[in-house]
């Protein structure tokens, strides 16, 4: 005895999606706070002014470090080997490969592809585009550089940490402890990168032979789970950082001291 079954076709619809729920705000949220970020950081970048506080030793994280003729000698940790054109900025030697970590991040990704390509804007959206073709075509196949990226990264939070270091042997103000906070913030957020947790337990068989790799690995995974909070986070924490050295090097007001 054999049943023919019967299976309905595909709902016609026409509406763009179903949801009623505001599923754009989260996209026009990341537009607001990227676009606003990328905006004050680019021109803070190519001021090329208020950057340094001779007093305290302070260094903006957005000049570290300083590399070009322009710098400050006190300021340049490293020398000042790039010519002192308007268009090279002060740190040339680190803001590509920070702008590279932060683009190629697992995060990032998924927030500018949905609200700046619409690839898809939301969950049960349709996609912005006809066709989709992943990270297999150029130039989003050069995500890829993401792990190698994560190692020029680490390398730039152990400069800042020593920019916060030098600075704190002046003393101790408001501005060291938002220096330190910075760095801290930068540490966690690089940390808790994808290819971190990969290069700390990837590849491994098995835990037990490996206790010290096991213990960082559950640190970082720690961590990894608060990837997205910490990329927002550390963006406030450059801004501020960079504000506050900025007001202070400009005369706006005095540094709060604790201990001189």
């Amino acid at each position: 005895m054999t049943s023919t079954a019967t299976r309905p076709g595909r709902a016609a619809i026409t509406a763009r999606t179903l949801r009623t729920d505001r599923w754009w705000l989260p996209p026009l949220i990341t537009v607001v706070g990227l676009g606003a970020w990328v905006t004050y950081a680019t021109v803070r970048v190519f001021l090329h002014d208020d950057y340094w506080v001779e007093a305290y030793h302070y260094l903006t994280p957005f000049y570290s470090p300083c590399v070009t003729e322009r710098c400050v000698e006190e300021a340049a940790h490293f020398g000042r080997f790039l010519p002192g054109w308007w268009i090279i900025p002060d740190a040339a030697m680190t803001l590509p490969f920070l702008l590279l970590f932060r683009l190629t991040c697992y995060y990032y990704r998924k927030a500018y592809y949905r609200a700046f390509w619409l690839s898809p804007p939301a969950c049960a959206v349709p996609d912005g585009h006809r066709r989709y073709t992943g990270e297999t075509r150029f130039p989003l196949i050069f995500q890829n550089v993401h792990r190698y990226a994560f190692y020029a990264a680490a390398i730039i939070s152990v400069i800042n940490t020593y920019d916060a270091a030098l600075a704190q042997a002046t003393g101790l103000g408001l501005g060291n402890v938002i220096l330190w906070v910075n760095v801290i913030m930068l540490w966690a957020y690089t940390l808790s990168c994808h290819s971190c947790r990969h290069i700390a337990g990837g590849r491994l068989k098995h835990f037990s032979k490996h206790p010290i790799r096991y213990r960082f690995w559950t640190f970082v995974s720690a961590l990894n789970v608060r990837h997205m909070q910490l990329a927002w986070i550390t963006l406030g924490t450059l801004a501020l950082t960079d504000f506050y050295i900025m007001a202070l090097a400009a005369g706006w007001f005095s540094d709060l001291r604790i201990i001189n």
